[in-house]
């Protein structure tokens, strides 16, 4: 049985989010993960996971309800945005014609009709860069469930196809996006949580992808 470590890990909790699967899965690695929208204990967090299920439109406004709109983009510690956490986390989403944070240099668009929407399933993820892939081999499967997704942009570290070749990591700084669930991704998803947690702080300017 592992032991929990220590370490403050936040995930940011704004009515949007998969955030019990995220936390049991922490917890299966020996971390404890707080569930939290408070502005002081997020800044004081070592880590944050930035969830996301649900709807952009609706998912927007609740960040701006609590104020998190405007906390999340200055963050200076890793922060892990999942699924629709990264899709917010770009410029916008064609999803409810939705302004996102900015934080990656990257478009939000749905997929088109020829392909069965929404992805939901098993897909390989390819051409990995950052040390949020170490350890996972190319062409790994993850699980993805969604109906959009993002374009390329030079923050692009993991791509996937269906019907279109789309960016399914980004990363900018302390920032890393990923499409699909770490978290329901078996071995291989707990790999890159656990990657997450062990980045070096330190060395994130370093290694962060230029816009």
């Amino acid at each position: 049985m592992p032991i929990a470590k220590k370490m403050k890990l936040v995930i940011i909790n704004y009515g949007a989010g998969n955030i019990k699967s995220i936390q049991f899965a922490f917890k299966r690695l020996g971390y404890d993960a707080v569930l939290s929208n408070n502005p002081n204990e997020i800044l004081a967090a070592d880590k944050i996971i930035f969830p996301g299920v649900g709807e952009a439109s609706s998912a927007m406004k609740m960040l701006k309800e609590s104020g998190l709109d405007v906390l999340v983009p200055t963050l200076k510690q890793p922060v892990l945005g999942i699924c629709l956490g990264m899709q917010l986390m770009c410029k916008s989403t064609e999803e409810g014609n939705t302004k996102g944070l900015g934080i990656f240099n990257s478009e939000v668009k749905r997929f088109a009709n020829d392909v069965k929407v929404p992805q939901m399933g098993w897909n390989v993820i390819k051409d990995l860069k950052s040390d949020l892939f170490k350890g996972v081999k190319e062409n790994e499967y993850m699980y993805l469930v969604h109906s959009y997704y993002a374009e390329h942009c030079k923050e692009t570290i993991a791509k996937t196809d269906y019907g279109i070749n789309y960016a399914s990591a980004l990363q900018h700084n302390n920032f890393y996006g990923v499409q699909f669930h770490p978290e329901k991704s078996s071995l291989a998803g707990a790999r890159i949580l656990r990657n997450f947690i062990e980045l070096d702080v330190k060395s994130k300017n370093e290694e962060s992808i230029d816009r």
